[in-house]
């Protein structure tokens, strides 16, 4: 699992924040087969709060997926990073 939370700047509305949260939230299904919602920061015009998942019978995989997820996030759009975590467990 990760959790980012990011800055997106000169957005005027929750009509373009929205825009920009389901982008990013698409890019990483499609690329990456990673499910994500944004779970916080709802009612921040510039501010967004994503979690994502993504479930791998191996947890170097896993791990691997959602690092290079997160690399395409900070190079294609148009946001600011301002905290990420990752989280992995093993059954």
């Amino acid at each position: 699992m990760m959790q980012i939370v990011f800055e997106i700047p000169d957005v005027d509305s929750i009509k373009e924040k929205r825009r920009v949260v389901r982008s990013v939230k698409e890019k990483l299904h499609r690329r990456f087969r990673i499910s994500a919602a944004e779970v916080d920061l709802l009612d921040s015009l510039a501010f967004a709060h994503i979690g994502g998942a993504f479930v791998s019978n191996s947890k170097v995989f896993g791990e691997s997926v959602l690092t290079k997820a997160f690399a395409m996030i900070e190079k294609e759009t148009p946001v600011r990073i301002q905290d990420v975590s990752f989280h992995s467990e093993e059954f």
